[in-house]
């Protein structure tokens, strides 16, 4: 039986690029016995022919523009990396009615709107499920399976690199910038790790994943953002004595027409599901109204697995246009949602303060927290020489509101410092 051959052109030779390349070698004869395709990378891009690529030489091009003109070419897979000039480039290719994937959070959440578009206007198919969680096939599942359900809830762990850190922290009882240094020896964060540990790698998924979830594109500098680089070591073992773990965790909500998002610390409780997602894994937790809770596990990071994730987009539409059918039959109508955004909306809160060691200083805090309307959960108080450590567990309140109470509270004459805010998941 003769096979189709479909041609495709790589974007990037760097970690995930090769990767690629090497899945697609090294199960062509797979891939070809389960789809009836043959798969054939016919060019690849490189911003420099002076570094060895782990490719044939041949195959090799600094020009973009010559893989928008070779009619060969019926996918344009973008492994680039960073907002420009990838954007453009996938733009492009789109336009020129060549399907395309990309691995790509960063530019996928800049300009969703722009390429679901083009993609839709040139009946052309984009996929880009390798840009969130790696090769967890999360988007797929929005996108397919679970149409069926109106979802309430995604909640979870969207990158690698701040999770095995705070595996570190927890289990080793290691400091942020020990830990750090670990998961850099090991290749899991890079030599510059504010991206991942500011929590903008995790903004940028969460982006994409309000996108596919609620229809609602929310700009990534609009979602509240904190990440890890400020937590201490204290807290950590506090929220452990409390019984939780601190985990980055993205957060997307439906609440009775708003929608709430953030990327933050948040304290959960040790019989979480998530709580026990260690090291370099990712989880997401979806919540459907129909199915009910679902959690999506396994590596989030590094070149195979997100490589797994672009190739199977790749063999997704070879086997479209084998069928002569590559081209999306949806498109997110994002006109619709009729959702309003409202930042972190409410939650639980950890409250870490220092205040004199005298008597009184409980009680002022408390009272004030009362005459803002704040419940008290519960109340820690540990004394050291003329200061005290006290840490509260707040009832659900809107932020806004607690931060009001706080600047209050640090206008006693008790209080001394408040060392940390952090989210609790209840």
């Amino acid at each position: 039986m003769n096979m189709k051959k479909i041609k495709i052109g790589l974007l990037g030779c760097g970690t995930v690029g090769s990767a690629t390349y090497e899945i697609l070698q090294m199960n062509a004869d797979k891939i070809a016995q389960k789809t009836g395709v043959i798969i054939e990378v016919a060019q690849v891009f490189v911003r420099s022919m002076e570094k060895n690529y782990p490719v044939p030489k041949r195959l090799l091009t600094t020009n973009f523009q010559n893989m928008l003109d070779n009619p060969e070419l019926e996918i344009i897979v973008e492994l680039m990396g960073g907002i420009e000039p990838a954007s453009t480039y996938m733009l492009q290719a789109l336009k020129a009615k060549k399907h395309v994937v990309t691995a790509n959070k960063a530019a996928v959440a800049a300009h969703y709107a722009d390429l679901i578009q083009m993609s839709a206007e040139n009946q052309v198919m984009l996929r880009f499920e390798a840009s969130v969680a790696g090769g967890i096939p999360v988007l797929d599942a929005l996108q397919a399976p679970l149409n069926s359900n109106e979802i309430e809830e995604v909640l979870g762990i969207v990158n690698g690199t701040t999770n095995y850190i705070l595996t570190q922290m927890i289990e080793s009882g290691k400091s942020y910038e020990t830990a750090l240094k670990l998961a850099q020896e090991k290749g899991f964060a890079e030599a510059d790790p504010r991206a991942d540990v500011e929590g903008i790698d995790s903004a940028n998924k969460l982006s994409i994943l309000l996108a596919l979830a609620f229809d609602e594109i929310v700009p990534v500098e609009t979602i509240p953002t904190s990440g890890i680089s400020q937590l201490k070591s204290v807290d950590i073992k506090q929220a452990g004595d409390l019984g939780y773990k601190i985990k980055l965790l993205v957060r997307g909500k439906k609440m009775e027409g708003s929608l709430q998002a953030s990327v933050q610390p948040m304290l959960v409780p040790k019989d979480h599901m998530l709580a026990a997602v260690s090291n370099e894994f990712n989880a997401l937790l979806i919540r459907g109204n129909a199915v009910g809770d679902l959690l999506f596990y396994g590596r989030g990071a590094g070149g195979l697995p997100t490589a797994s994730a672009a190739a199977g987009d790749i063999i997704e539409i070879a086997n479209a246009i084998d069928k002569n059918a590559a081209f999306d039959t949806y498109v997110n109508k994002l006109s619709q949602s009729q959702l309003i955004f409202s930042g972190e909306g409410e939650n639980a809160y950890y409250v870490r303060l220092t205040g004199q060691n005298r008597p009184g200083t409980l009680g002022h805090i408390t009272s004030l927290f009362g005459k803002n309307d704040i419940s008290i959960e519960s109340v820690t108080q540990v004394a050291k020489d003329e200061c005290a450590s006290i840490v509260f567990i707040i009832h659900e309140i809107a932020r806004e509101k607690l931060d009001r109470a706080i600047r209050k509270i640090l206008n006693l004459d008790d209080v001394l410092s408040v060392d940390c805010i952090l989210s609790v998941i209840t």
